[in-house]
């Protein structure tokens, strides 16, 4: 009976019957509504406009203060705000004023509270933006950006309601340009797509190392687009959706300046379990992209806090990589730097009766929506002896671990924070037997080094709130976590767990085989690092995850290659090809220009001799129409001789497959043009070439 009721009211205000029924599987959302409403009927004392209905839907699905509420409200309710700009400035107001009282005068002030704009002055901006784009307009008409026009009228009549401007776009756009024509009814045109996309292109190979351009006009992070230009500046934690405020937060954050002096913090966390791979160079150019574009500085910090799986060789190849993309940190730090710090914070967690020593086994704590632990409420000076034990080597691994007294979002409750392992450490040797968990270190490690902006992919989400929960139970500077979609690609392998199965197996030769997606691997393919940085240039950072084709960063890789590889012909299937008039006694020396594009780069010489080795495919004894390579009656050139081959006979073997071929040569000036050149090798060297995909897949090409 209450959910009716609720679908009743929340449809009163405007929702439809879809998004009311959506709102009421939100149970904090669908409360929070409830209470807008209830307080909005008391003000109004009769029943809720639509308007106004639709602000206060927006009022409780945006705002994260719930103390503000009743604030707020009012002001609804009372028609004060009665916009969408309004609401957007208000509820930025007090994220950006968390702590009381509010001064009323400054928020109306900012909120634009009696501010009224009339139909004259909506009609005057937007002739005026109309008359700067005119020229424009009368050439693109229907295909011209609408949006454009709103947005310079929306600039100067700051709190004039969208609907209104739009109306009165639509209606002067008509006016001058009168009804639409069929033309402009039509899609716009592919050529000017062709344009936009070339112009891409173009952008995304200007970019060089340490995502700068070569005329400094178009850094990393303007090519980044997105959601990270929406960041909070450094110091202003607080204005991030989401983020908890807590009596001390506004006196940590003033510490945090002083030391930071304002400077954009950013950091690279990589576990050392193995060889980074292109997801991870996308993480490496928003890390380190996003404080270099910032002026800001960015950490290499190592999450070594599983010695059983950490190896020298994946520290070192780590730092290898990061420099090879062409970045420095400010600095290399480590986990176990802080290891120390962590433990006397997890003792204070205990005594503030946040954290207790469990012993149920690994299998119980597995899975979301648990039981709560027969352990959660044992006295605080129990848990202080355990976990002291703990440390000192009293339990056995999966005997006892330390866990955090929370629900995280997706369920999962009071997540481990210290766990037995008898594992010697890399760095701190057998010191420890008891090691922090990535849930545990992660956001403290962040507080440590004062980072501002904590960027994880997007699998982290569900950790977002043991991350704000933890700095705020121990009173310590929080930093705020951002969550972006992981980049991945088709046909490849790019998780770690699944790499190492196929280095275990065999199934590749390590972790730089030229067939896999490691940084290692495609370096020692050839990729210029500058490709890499372009290509997760071009994808940008979203929240959405998202899965490339391989070509597109082949693509980069071309774009690269063509201004500073210098060409060379190979061929992949060979035919072999003999020249019976060959002009000269011996081979020649032939010049070949480094690249073809430019001569000015300089030549090099490759041997022209008798027998030659062309590409099976461009030889076909009947070829299908439109067919421009060697065939019956069809010569073709030899790139870069000078000379143009005739077909004279085919050498087939006992199957009936061509062997070889015979063909006579005359200058290629000396006749008619033919209708292709091909490429060629004379007297060739071998090498091994890689192009095949590392797996098969038989439904789903983005998993494995």
């Amino acid at each position: 009976m209450a959910a009716l009721d609720s679908l009743s009211l929340f449809t009163s205000l405007g929702l439809s019957e879809q998004k009311a029924r959506e709102t009421l599987k939100n149970s904090a959302l669908s409360a929070q509504l409830r209470e807008a409403a209830t307080q909005a009927q008391q003000t109004l004392g009769s029943t809720i406009d639509k308007a106004t209905g639709i602000l206060l839907y927006g009022l409780a699905s945006r705002l994260r203060d719930t103390r503000r509420l009743s604030f707020l409200v009012s002001y609804i309710a009372s028609k004060k705000i009665h916009t969408e700009p309004q609401l957007s400035a208000a509820l930025e107001y007090v994220r950006s004023h968390p702590l009381d009282p509010i001064d009323t005068v400054d928020f109306e002030r900012e909120c634009g509270v009696g501010v009224i704009v009339t139909p004259e002055q909506i009609e005057e901006a937007v002739e005026a933006a109309i008359n700067r784009h005119r020229p424009q307009l009368l050439v693109e008409r229907y295909h011209f950006n609408m949006g454009l026009l709103m947005g310079e009228a929306r600039a100067v009549l700051k709190w004039a309601d969208g609907k209104m401007i739009k109306n009165e776009v639509d209606m002067q756009v008509l006016h001058l340009l009168g009804p639409k024509l069929e033309a402009d009814l039509e899609k716009k045109f592919k050529v000017a797509k062709a344009r936009l996309e070339e112009t891409d292109r173009r952008t995304a190979k200007d970019v060089v190392e340490n995502g700068e351009t070569a005329d400094q006009t178009l850094s990393l992070m303007e090519q980044l687009r997105g959601e990270a230009l929406k960041f909070h500046k450094p110091g202003e934690n607080y204005k991030t959706p989401g983020y908890v405020v807590t009596p001390h937060t506004m006196n940590l954050l003033k510490q945090h300046l002083e030391i930071t002096g304002g400077q954009v913090r950013t950091r690279f966390p990589p576990e050392p379990n193995g060889i980074l791979h292109i997801g991870h160079a996308k993480a490496i150019n928003f890390n380190f992209g996003y404080a270099k574009a910032n002026n800001g500085i960015c950490f290499l910090r190592f999450d070594d806090t599983n010695p059983e799986k950490e190896e020298a060789k994946f520290f070192t190849a780590i730092c290898d990589m990061v420099a090879w993309l062409g970045y420095t940190p400010y600095k290399v730090t480590y986990a176990s730097d802080y290891f120390d710090q962590l433990y006397a914070w997890a003792v204070e967690l205990i005594r503030r009766g946040l954290a207790y020593v469990c012993h149920q086994r690994g299998e119980e704590l597995k899975g979301h929506n648990t039981l709560p632990s027969p352990w959660r409420d044992r006295p605080m000076e129990e848990s202080l002896l355990l976990f002291e034990a703990m440390r000192k080597g009293k339990f056995s691994e999966g005997e006892a671990t330390l866990r955090m007294k929370l629900v995280m979002e997706d369920g999962k409750m009071d997540p481990v924070a210290y766990r037995v392992k008898y594992t010697p450490h890399h760095r701190t040797g057998d010191k420890w037997c008891i090691y922090p968990t990535y849930d545990y270190t992660h956001c403290l490690c962040d507080s440590i080094e004062h980072i501002t902006h904590s960027l994880c992919t997007k699998e982290f989400q569900a950790r977002r709130s043991s991350y704000f929960w933890l700095c705020n139970a121990l009173d310590v500077y929080c930093p705020v976590q951002w969550e972006y979609g992981r980049l991945n690609l088709h046909y490849a392998v790019v998780s770690k767990r699944k790499i190492l199965q196929l280095v275990a197996t065999g199934a590749v030769r390590d972790w730089d085989d030229p067939r896999l997606f490691t940084l290692t691997a495609l370096r020692r393919r050839g990729f210029p690092p500058e490709a890499i940085n372009n290509f997760c240039a071009r994808v940008g950072v979203t929240v959405a995850q998202t899965t490339m084709e391989p070509h597109l960063l082949e693509a980069c890789v071309r774009d690269v290659l063509n201004d500073t590889a210098p060409r060379a012909m190979a061929v992949l299937e060979s035919l072999r090809v003999i020249i019976t008039n060959f002009p000269a006694a011996k081979s020649l020396d032939i010049q070949v220009p480094n690249f073809p594009a430019d001569e000015t780069k300089g030549f090099h010489q490759v041997p022209f001799a008798p027998i030659v080795f062309i590409e099976r495919t461009d030889f076909k004894e009947e070829p299908e129409p439109g067919f421009k390579r060697l065939a019956w009656g069809q010569p073709v050139g030899l790139r870069h001789t000078g000379y143009v081959i005739e077909l004279q006979h085919v050498v087939k073997g006992p199957s009936g497959c061509v062997e070889s071929l015979e063909v006579t040569c005359r200058r290629a000036d000396a006749g008619e043009k033919p209708k292709a050149f091909i490429h060629w090798v004379s007297q060739p060297l071998m090498c091994e070439l890689v192009f095949n995909r590392t797996v098969t897949l038989k439904e789903d090409p983005g998993k494995v």
